[in-house]
């Protein structure tokens, strides 16, 4: 048997994660019977049916069911031939796939990219920001290549490596009275003005105001750290951030911090695939990234 073609077996995925001939098809900007023919040819190389017919939507056979829960595997192993002679061509050292949440892009990458991008001008480095979840996901399916994220985190697939603790402060207006050690109750009654519902930033915090009884008010969610220091700036409330994201003097109204009682903060952890081939590219940049935590001290906080 000759060996598996890779645009048929990713219009073979597409047809089962949509339902849908059409919506494969329009996915792949294609056209129908090109999306039939691909999976009309895999199916003959494989000698087996693929796919049938469930009321209107299309999905697995067994056979079928066998090769999805492998197509994850196919691509990984592609891409890891890919990264393993991408610094061999053309005198480059390759492609790196970083994915982050929001805090860590803002406050902690910046400066190991700059460094990373001095040292190997051409090396190419693509970050994507997301939950802890989302880029967990990524990594598995190797859209991915390296990940630096809030814990707890899992997977069978993955290696997880805490390198850092970010500690979280209370963040107020400048002008409102407040202790010099905040604890859940000082904040029963103010409003607050806090991160998305949905990543383990939000979680740890929503576990640390509940284990005192707290219930939290919280008037306004956004998933950018500088709008929720503007917004606790003008006098909205207050607010729980992660340290990395506390930093004084970038907003338009003044703010203050404050250390937490009982301490609070999250773990960070970089995450690669176990199967992953360490390139030359991704070696560097998980070796800065473990330097960068290394030395990070963050902002200072009264």
């Amino acid at each position: 048997m000759r060996g598996l073609n890779l645009d048929q077996v990713h219009a073979f995925a597409d047809v089962i994660e949509l339902g849908s001939f059409s919506a494969a098809a329009a996915r792949q900007n294609l056209s129908q019977p090109a999306i039939s023919q691909q999976i009309r040819q895999l199916e003959d190389r494989l000698g087996v049916r693929l796919i049938e017919r469930v009321g209107k939507r299309a999905m697995p056979t067994p056979a079928g069911q066998a090769l999805l829960d492998r197509v994850g595997e196919i691509d990984a192993s592609v891409q890891n031939a890919l990264d393993a002679v991408a610094g061999f061509a053309s005198g480059t050292v390759g492609q790196v796939r970083i994915g982050t949440g929001a805090t860590a892009c803002i406050y902690f990458l910046p400066k190991v990219l700059e460094q990373l991008q001095r040292r190997f001008p051409k090396l190419e480095i693509i970050v994507r920001t997301g939950n802890t979840s989302d880029v967990l996901k990524s990594i598995e399916e190797n859209s991915l290549d390296i990940g630096l994220v809030t814990l707890p985190a899992s997977g069978r697939s993955l290696d997880i490596v805490p390198v850092l603790t970010d500690p979280f402060v209370a963040i107020f207006p400048e002008g409102m009275d407040v202790p010099d050690l905040v604890r859940p109750a000082d904040l029963a009654d103010i409003p607050l003005v806090l991160y998305d519902r949905g990543g383990q930033t939000r979680t740890i915090v929503d576990d640390w105001l509940r284990a005192a009884g707290v219930a939290g008010h919280s008037i306004m969610e956004l998933g950018s750290v500088e709008a929720i220091k503007e917004l606790v700036g003008a006098g909205l409330g207050a607010t729980i951030l992660p340290a990395m994201g506390a930093r004084l003097g970038r907003t338009q109204f003044p703010i203050k911090t404050r250390k937490l009682a009982p301490d609070l903060a999250r773990r960070l952890a970089l995450v690669v695939r176990r199967d992953k081939v360490m390139g030359s590219g991704l070696r560097e940049v998980r070796n800065g990234l473990i330097a960068a935590a290394r030395d990070w001290t963050g902002p200072s906080v009264s």
